[in-house]
């Protein structure tokens, strides 16, 4: 069985689900994810600056509406069960949790927990932090050992 640490930031939608699943064929995959909601941490004016690089102006009005802290932990919650659900449904082996602080530090610990083949960062373009290379999966590939494939999400269902 191949064994993959998904890294998401909201819930995967049915095309993020077929593209991680098929990854490898025929073969088995145990997928562990760890998702990451938004927090204190997520910086407005970076992801106000995506959207407009995307093209999506009226997104990047909407940031200030974007739930934080308490609010987006209830959101991840939900949005991992989905998540979850979907993997599972599709046949791959699913178990997960939220990632409140240093994500990369779980990822680092996880990886090396479960023995994972890979790790795969599903996450929604962030073109500032990938520039400057402080995206998730930039930062991981010094820190976990394993492969790191940078996958970006689907947006609609």
């Amino acid at each position: 069985m191949f064994t993959s640490v998904l890294m998401i930031e909201k819930a995967l939608t049915s095309a993020d689900v077929e593209f991680v699943t098929t990854l490898h064929g025929e073969e088995p995959v145990s997928f562990h994810v760890l998702l990451q909601p938004r927090g204190e941490q997520a910086d407005r004016l970076l992801r106000a600056i995506d959207d407009i690089a995307l093209g999506e102006i009226d997104e990047a009005a909407r940031e200030g509406e974007t739930p934080e802290g308490e609010a987006a932990t209830s959101e991840g919650e939900r949005a991992l069960e989905v998540s979850l659900k979907a993997l599972r449904a599709a046949g791959g082996e699913a178990e997960g949790r939220l990632v409140e602080n240093h994500p990369l530090d779980a990822l680092k610990s996880l990886v090396a927990d479960v023995g994972a083949d890979e790790v795969i960062v599903l996450t929604d373009p962030h073109y500032v932090e990938e520039f400057f290379h402080r995206d998730w999966a930039s930062r991981a590939r010094h820190k976990v050992g394993v492969p790191v494939l940078k996958l970006f999400s689907h947006s609609k269902a």
